[in-house]
């Protein structure tokens, strides 16, 4: 299994290997190139964008500057927006719904490190010491709303239709039509209107 399989499928995967640096030297190059764009360019925003992400549907936007890590690991649904400032750590996938609205600064992770300091490094026999990684992919459902400055952590999935408050840091799971907020991002209330 090569190292960028481990990666895809959530296994340790070694950082250093060339294949997976090469993909994020490419990714930031066109990060750079997207970033640098006027902002009324929305044909050539268009065109980069497509090469950067996984996929983005009909009628997205993402309003610049824009971070990502590899790129190739986003998928963003029809009519979705990604306000300016945002960082997408798609070392894993980020899936994001149609209809969808992120607000600026969010950020979403998919890199996870252990706990343990003892379990979160390796060394090698020349003493040089490294970082083991692996990923946990963050879902984010149809007609969503996620505040301003937001942060979702590895593993979780934002159900249709829930409003995340501005400034919460989800560290669970968030089912569909609610609406949550704080740190850590609790449910306050349930809308079933949209559901």
């Amino acid at each position: 299994m090569t190292e960028f399989e481990k990666k895809q499928s959530g296994k340790i995967y070694d950082a250093r290997d060339s294949e997976l640096r090469s993909l994020q030297y490419r990714a930031k190059d066109l990060m750079r190139e997207y970033n640098r764009i006027p902002a009324a360019n929305e044909n050539e925003k268009k065109r980069v964008l497509d090469m950067l992400v996984g996929a983005a549907g009909k009628n997205v936007r993402v309003n610049q500057p824009f971070y990502v890590d590899y790129g190739s690991n986003i998928f963003i649904g029809d009519n979705s927006f990604i306000n300016l400032n945002c960082t997408l750590l798609d070392t894993g996938k980020i899936t994001i719904g149609k209809n969808t609205l992120i607000g600026p600064d969010v950020k979403i992770y998919t890199a996870v490190h252990a706990k343990e300091t003892s379990e979160r490094f390796w060394e090698e026999d020349d003493g040089a010491v490294y970082v083991k990684t692996w990923t946990q992919p963050v879902r984010i459902g149809d007609g969503v709303w996620i505040g301003g400055g937001a942060i979702l952590l590895p593993g979780v999935t934002i159900g249709d239709h829930a409003v995340i408050g501005a400034g919460s840091v989800v560290t669970e799971s968030i089912p569909a039509g609610a609406v949550a907020c704080g740190n850590p991002c609790k449910v306050k209330k349930r809308r079933e209107a949209d559901i």
